[in-house]
């Protein structure tokens, strides 16, 4: 990737990624299933997106999404320690391949306690929440 162009692209946000063309939507389907839980009410709020821009992707937190719309956010470090927790995931999981000119951070275990990953299995007992809609 031309990581210049990606920069342009997605503003310094996010970290970008390579993926096998058809596999945007197994992304896009497992990430509704990690985020923060309210394990009483049964709900997920999904932490991270993918996005796809001029040939390009990228992971994203749901507030750098709202920053690229110029909108305001209050992100803070454990966000992004997050969205690098659960792109490592996503790489983990064979489902993409971090650009190697990123730098994802290790992550604290702290950070990560609160970090809800649903099985597919479990995922019709649980409502999935999105605080960002893209195309919106």
């Amino acid at each position: 990737m031309n990581t210049q162009l990606y920069n342009d692209v997605f503003k310094h946000l996010g970290v970008e990624i390579n993926i096998k063309d058809n596999d945007f939507l197994k992304i896009k389907e497992t990430l509704t299933r990690i985020g923060i839980a309210s394990n009483r009410q049964q709900v997920i709020y999904q932490s991270c997106h993918i996005l796809h821009k001029r040939g390009m992707y990228g992971i994203l937190h749901f507030k750098e999404l709202f920053i690229l719309d110029n909108k305001s956010s209050n992100i803070d470090e454990s966000d992004y320690a997050r969205r690098d927790y659960i792109t490592k995931l996503l790489a983990d999981w064979n489902l993409v391949k971090i650009d190697p000119t990123n730098y994802v951070e290790d992550v604290d275990k702290i950070i990560i306690k609160h970090l809800k990953i649903l099985p597919f299995s479990e995922k019709a007992n649980w409502t999935l929440i999105s605080k960002y809609k893209i195309g919106k």
